[in-house]
Order: structure tokens, then sequence, then C-alpha cells
């Protein structure tokens, strides 16, 4: 036996282990974050820009995302088998909105022990799991509205509120802002009912119904896209343009064209682009260890016919 020749063998093969594992190490240090990016729906334009700005944050940021969302926001369900799913995936980071906070919490606790970040958007999640959340400050948002009611009811009457949901963050708060500064404000505006709709067709059920229980109504305000346009809906199917004042949330086609119309006086626009990119610029920072601000406030406007098409409200409208 050579044993010189053995020798030389040895050496070769560490030295082809080597270069195997220098070559590992590459693969593993060039390979991109995956991020989850999980939505409350695909049903309104909205969530359409918020992964638009999702997309351009992984372009900059040179992540692999997926942005996903049940078909309805009703689907809660549906949502938590996408977090799950998603936790199975091993990702660098999730971006999550919870349709109902309390229903994630175990999956979310999972996320915390295996060391995932878990990063808020939108209606966030109503835990101290979230590392950051970029959102619209709802409630302030809500209260904008409700003195908007305020202003063009003329401080009296009565009027009602159809929210999107009662287990969302965004449904909570934006019915709570707006209930609160109405009462907080206006003595002389009673809230005759709220009622739960974001699907238009619900909405509009919903608001037809309250406008036959109180003839005297003067206004609805409807807390997201789908509530909004179920209220404008009813006013056109009981004839009542003019007699009513309808206030919405967020943007699409429809609440455009009816606020130009006179169908709706106006609405809250969110920056729907800036939460998609934040969320998940917050996910890449989260996972490098930097420094992230507990909330990241991504602001609201109101808009109504007079500033629609002014470049600076108009850069936030989406259809």
């Amino acid at each position: 036996m050579n044993f010189k020749k053995m020798g030389l063998f040895a050496v070769s093969l560490m030295l082809v282990a080597s270069v195997l594992g220098a070559c590992s190490k590459k693969d593993d240090s060039d390979k991109k974050m995956y991020i989850p990016v999980i939505s409350k729906g695909f049903q309104h334009q909205f969530w359409q820009a918020v992964k638009q700005g999702a997309e351009k944050a992984a372009k900059e940021f040179n992540v692999d995302i997926t942005f996903e969302g049940p078909e309805t926001e009703q689907q809660v369900d549906k949502q938590i088998e996408m977090l799950q799913a998603a936790l199975d995936k091993k990702p660098a980071a999730i971006a999550f909105a919870a349709l109902d906070s309390k229903a994630a919490t175990p999956l979310l606790e999972k996320a915390q022990s295996d060391d995932i970040p878990i990063i808020g958007f939108d209606s966030g999640v109503d835990s101290n799991i979230p590392v950051t959340t970029a959102a619209t400050d709802n409630v302030a948002a809500a209260a904008l509205a409700a003195d908007k009611m305020g202003e063009l009811i003329g401080g009296k009457g009565e009027i009602a509120v159809i929210a999107h949901d009662q287990t969302s963050r965004t449904g909570v708060d934006r019915r709570d802002g707006f209930v609160k500064e109405i009462e907080a404000k206006y003595p002389d505006i009673k809230i005759v009912d709220i009622q739960y709709g974001g699907d238009p067709l619900k909405a509009t059920d919903l608001a037809k119904a309250i406008m036959q229980a109180h003839p005297d109504l003067k206004g609805i305000f409807g807390t997201n896209e789908g509530a909004a346009i179920g209220v404008v809906n009813a006013v056109t199917e009981l004839k009542k343009e003019g007699k009513l004042v309808v206030i919405g949330y967020d943007s699409g086609k429809l609440q455009k064209d009816a606020i130009k119309s006179g169908l709706m006086a106006g609405a809250i626009t969110q920056d729907p682009i800036g939460i998609g990119y934040w969320a998940v610029k917050a996910a890449v920072q989260a996972k490098k260890g930097e420094t992230v601000p507990k909330s990241i406030d991504t602001g609201f406007h109101w808009y109504d016919k007079t500033n629609i098409d002014n470049p600076d409200i108009a850069a936030l409208l989406y259809d």
C-alpha cells in the first residue's frame, strides 16, 4: 500500500470538502429573504394598491415576497390556513393584517417562538407580538370623518354607521373613532344604529333597512370601500339622492365616481401603497436586527369633489 498516495488522496478530499463548504456558505448568504405578506382579502381595490407597494419594497430591498388573502374579509378560517402555510415555509419574517387577532394568536405565538418577526399592516394585530405595525391612525381618521359629518349636517340630526366588521383592528378603530368624536363634540347628533357589513351587497341591504326604520336620517358613515359603496347603492335604490350625507373611507372607482357626481360627500383616503411598502421594509429591517418604531403612521387625508383632482390627493387614490 502506497501511504504517500493515500496522504495525497486525503488532502484532495479535504480540499474538495472545503470548496464545497465555502460554496454552500456563499449560497446561504446569497439566498434572498422570503417574506409572505398576508392581507385581509382581495375583494377591494385597496388591497391591490397595498400589493403594489409591497412589490415596490421587495424590488428595492431585493427580497422575495408572496401577497395573498382570502376572497372576502369574512373568511377568517381561510386566512388562518394561509398563515399556517406561511409558517411551514420557515420565512425570514411575515407581514400580517389580521381579520381576527384572537384566532391568529396561537400561530403568531409560534412564529415568535421560532424567531420569525411579525409585522402588522393595515388592521395589524391586536397583540404585543408584532415588532411594528404600518397603518393609518384609524381612530384619528374616523374622527375627521365624524367632524366632516357634523359640519355637513349642521351639527344636529340622526345618523348611522355601517362598519365593515367588528373583529379587525380597522373595523373597531374606525367605528369607535367616529362614534366617540360625535359623542364628545356633537350633543345634538344622535347615532341611531350601527350595523356591520363590508360586502357591498350586504351593506346595501343594511343601509336600506336603516333608512326605512329612520325616515329622518341625515347621514351614514361607511367605514371601508365596500360599506361605503353599499350605502351609495341604497341611497340610489331608495331615491334618497340629495337627502342624505354619505361619507366613506378608502377609494376605488365607484367611490370616486360617487364623489364627483355628488352621491357621496367625501371620504377618507389612506396611503395603501405606503402601507404595503412599509410592511415589507420593516420586515427586512426587523430580520436584520435593525431598530424599527413600534408603529409606522402612513397618514390619511379627507377628499371630496373640491380636491379629488389635486396632485397630492390623486396620488393616494386608486381605481
